[in-house]
């Protein structure tokens, strides 16, 4: 059963001739590629890190809200734990979307 995502991926573009937009693409192509719906990419531009993470002190970020089962999930993981653009990844589990419910119009009692 597939559930929603939000992935939050800190990239290292230090030193690379690929600019961050091309590592995106990159990225959303192996999501789609392991059958993982990419809803929504919000680009948060570069941060500071709050310690240095193998003597970076910087990192281009992105947040991917994601569908995917949990094992989908796991093999993204692993795979972007072997990838040296992703310096660090996070995964929260998000709610089910609400359906919006557009309210009765009162019934006049005379």
């Amino acid at each position: 059963m597939k559930k929603r995502y939000e992935a939050l991926l800190a990239l290292n573009t230090r030193g690379k001739d690929e600019s961050a937009k091309e590592i995106i693409e990159r990225l959303e192509k192996d999501f789609a590629a392991e059958g993982v719906t990419v809803e929504q990419t919000q680009r948060l531009d570069r941060r500071e890190l709050a310690y240095a993470h193998a003597h970076l002190h910087s990192a281009y970020y992105v947040n991917f809200i994601i569908g995917a089962d949990p094992a989908q999930l796991e093999k993204m993981r692993a795979k972007f734990k072997l990838d040296a653009d992703v310096m660090l990844q996070n995964y929260l589990v998000l709610p089910k979307k609400a359906k919006i419910v557009k309210p009765r119009a009162a019934k006049v009692v005379a």
